[in-house]
């Protein structure tokens, strides 16, 4: 009967967002900035209450014995509740891309035709912890006239509860209808297994969280799926790589935020550079409180430290725990990440433009760094505003995720009187 139930609040639901979304489509830029102006002086003024709800779910999530990292990521801070409403207020006077005009043409039957930017509708967003993809999500979808059907995990039900229930009220008090934003509530698989095959009333879904997540969304939905985030990403030092330079961006891309997915997991390390460079990169990361797991070429070396196994290379840890791997030359570091990558962020430390060039001509991710940290795959690094996810795929849109990546295009075809032939 609960089952029933359910379902049954999930086609409401649906429905809802359904009907706003049409709404949604045809809203000025003036109104939706208004109501993203609204959102950021709502979060503003419920801090209290939004801290109190994530404390609920942090105190559930740690008596269930939630590692450190996940944790991290459930938890809201003042400041990270204030960098929510500034990310919403910068959302809103971005410029709104619905109704851009991307190219116009006639043709010799004098036939005139638009392609014009026109919103996806309802988009589908299932994520684990990380309350504030709640309000990221939010943002970005009503700046490009989308309706929002949340799935969040049970980690974070307090929080997102609250924070939907901030956006709603606010919501009333502008022109965008307050059913814009849905939540559901129940958590359970098999309500998800649903929600993945509503095709009638969303869009597209986009999943945010473990891989194991985003694996299980795209086998089992019928609804398409922007496929995003897992990042096993790499960071590889090559032979001509400044040694103090390589160290630092290796330190700030494992452990300035170890549990997000544009932190790194494996360092490749060419043996010439690790002959010189190896043990002070080692010593390094270690001062650092960072696990490291030794390539077995060089494991003799470092008998108290555990050697790297099959395992280990194709892990995400989102943790501080790295694996180091030593190879001969590029093409060995870019074969590697080819082959164990996630198509997320790889970056290269060099000084040799050739070797540079090559890692970002074979590389396949979407996005490639030559001297710098993979930790700027971010909407916001970018200039995006928020990012509702990063693409790993290759159909639509590809790396951080902003106003643009929540569009689809229209044809608008002007005639005189013609008929075909």
């Amino acid at each position: 009967m609960n089952q029933i139930l359910d379902y049954n609040e999930l086609l409401q639901k649906g429905q809802k967002a359904k009907e706003a979304s049409r709404t949604l489509a045809v809203a000025t830029s003036e109104q939706k900035t208004f109501a993203l102006l609204a959102l950021s002086d709502a979060l503003r003024q419920n801090v209290t209450e939004i801290m109190a709800a994530n404390r609920r779910d942090v105190e559930a999530a740690k008596s269930k014995g939630t590692s450190d990292a996940l944790i991290d990521r459930l938890t809201l801070t003042n400041e990270r509740i204030h960098a929510m409403t500034d990310a919403l207020a910068d959302l809103a006077g971005l410029h709104d891309p619905i109704g851009d005009r991307l190219n116009e043409w006639d043709r010799p039957n004098g036939l005139h035709i638009h392609k014009v930017r026109v919103p996806l509708g309802v988009v589908g967003m299932i994520y684990e912890a990380r309350p504030n993809v709640t309000i990221d999500a939010t943002g970005l979808c009503l700046k490009t006239g989308n309706a929002v059907f949340l799935r969040g995990s049970g980690s974070a039900i307090e929080s997102n509860r609250t924070l939907v229930s901030v956006i709603r009220h606010a919501l009333e008090k502008t022109e965008l209808p307050s059913e814009s934003v849905q939540l559901l509530e129940d958590v359970s698989h098999e309500t998800a297994s649903h929600f993945f095959k509503l095709n009638e009333l969303i869009d597209v879904l986009i999943p945010r969280g473990s891989k194991r997540l985003i694996q299980t969304v795209v086998r089992e939905a019928s609804i398409p799926v922007i496929e995003t985030g897992a990042g096993n990403c790499h960071l590889f030092i090559d032979r001509t790589a400044n040694p103090k330079m390589a160290i630092k961006i290796a330190l700030n891309a494992k452990t300035q935020r170890p549990s997000v997915c544009n932190a790194i997991e494996t360092v490749i390390v060419d043996e010439e550079w690790f002959i010189l460079h190896g043990d002070q990169l080692i010593r390094s990361l270690l001062s650092a409180d960072v696990a490291c797991r030794i390539d077995p070429m060089v494991a003799n070396l470092y008998p108290d430290l555990p050697v790297a196994t099959e395992e280990d290379w194709r892990t995400e840890y989102l943790d501080k725990v790295i694996a180091i791997k030593i190879v001969k030359d590029v093409d060995e570091a870019i074969r590697h990440i080819n082959h164990y990558g996630t198509k997320h962020s790889e970056s290269i430390i060099s000084e040799t433009a050739a070797h540079v060039h090559r890692f970002f001509q074979y590389v396949d991710a979407s996005t490639l760094y030559h001297n710098a940290s993979t930790r700027f795959t971010d909407g916001e690094a970018f200039g995006f505003g928020a990012e509702i996810g990063i693409s790993t795929q290759k159909l639509h849109a590809r790396g951080p995720m902003g106003l643009e990546a929540l569009t689809s295009i229209k044809y608008l075809v002007e005639g005189t009187g013609q008929t075909r032939r």
